[in-house]
């Protein structure tokens, strides 16, 4: 019976579909106007759901963690990505941007403090909101732990996943001359803003097709082309900000503002074979935090749709649903 249940939690049947009850554009200064909707119950818990990439943009599937009675979710895109607009657009688009715009988000819907969702790029870009907002932050839950670190961006674009995905590594790599192969995000930020929007686009699908492949355990690395204008958003904003280093300063800032965190729960769920962040991150990340707790879930890669990690994130969003108290509700 407990299979069949976390089954059902991990496919996201547990809970419908929620329709949202508000979606708005708003607009953040510098010529961008993002993408935001609500769903769930307006006077619940609040929630806000920050999507990875970046660049990946958020997704109705997105919203089945959250029991729809309980929580007050909040989901945006991100600048440039989804619908958000202008496009693919890198121009005031940066990490302390995007904190700027949650910032605005939390304001203008009249929420005080929240809940901070995330994975992958979306857990870095949490816990970088946290350590500047920390009290507007009543906990944290966190899935495929990515610090934007060096040694992270050289596993997976400097050759160390390629040791497992030899035949995916070399297609990835043979579009780059060999005197450029030394530093791939800088050889294919040449191409994804050369200005040709048909390269542009090739080069695009070909990033956003060596990550895509990775994401799952189950992966036999054979993924569909991605739509053009999908996979030209994520792959230019992805390569932005990572020829930038998230536009932090030194290479362990995250890591060293722990202290301004230290005190807020927060629930780690890592898959143990995730090929694009792998588990040293969130389990160094977990060593520093006296209030986190880390779930390592075996039998899973990266991704969000990981059987075992959304089980997981149904248990978590349940428990501190019933254990509201603790986080200040």
């Amino acid at each position: 019976m407990d299979k069949v249940l976390n089954q059902k939690r991990a496919t996201a049947y547990l809970y419908p579909s929620i329709d949202p009850f508000d979606q708005r554009m708003l607009d953040v200064g510098d010529g961008h106007r993002i993408y935001v909707e609500q769903c769930g119950n307006p006077n619940g818990i609040p929630v806000v759901i920050l999507h990875g990439g970046p660049g990946g943009g958020c997704s109705p599937a997105m919203r089945r963690y959250f029991d729809p009675d309980i929580y007050r979710v909040v989901l945006f895109d991100q600048r440039g990505c989804g619908r958000s607009r202008p496009h693919a657009s890198v121009q005031d688009n940066t990490t302390w941007h995007l904190v700027a715009d949650i910032e605005q988000i939390r304001e203008t819907l009249g929420i005080n403090r929240w809940i901070v969702f995330g994975g992958s790029w979306g857990a870095t870009l949490a816990l970088i909101y946290g350590q500047s907002h920390p009290s507007r932050t009543a906990a944290f839950v966190l899935r495929g732990v990515f610090l934007m670190t060096k040694p992270e961006l050289d596993w997976f674009y400097g050759g160390g996943a390629g040791r497992f995905w030899p035949d995916l590594w070399e297609r990835f790599t043979k579009l780059i001359p060999q005197d450029e192969q030394d530093d791939l995000i800088a050889a294919y930020h040449r191409r994804l803003f050369s200005g040709d929007i048909t390269q542009e686009t090739r080069y695009a699908r070909a990033w956003a097709a060596w990550e895509n492949a990775l994401a799952a355990m189950n992966s036999d690395g054979v993924t569909g082309e991605s739509p053009a204008d999908y996979a030209r958003a994520f792959a230019r904003l992805e390569n932005h900000y990572f020829q930038n280093a998230g536009f932090l300063g030194p290479d362990r800032q995250i890591l060293d503002c722990m202290d301004r965190i230290k005190g807020i729960p927060a629930v780690i769920v890592q898959g143990r074979y995730d090929m694009i962040c792998p588990p040293l991150s969130a389990h160094t990340l977990a060593a520093t935090w006296p209030a986190a707790k880390l779930h390592m879930i075996g039998r899973a890669g990266h991704a969000l749709s990981e059987p075992g990690i959304s089980a997981e994130l149904v248990r978590t969003m349940d428990r501190l649903g019933r254990d509201r108290r603790k986080i200040g509700f």
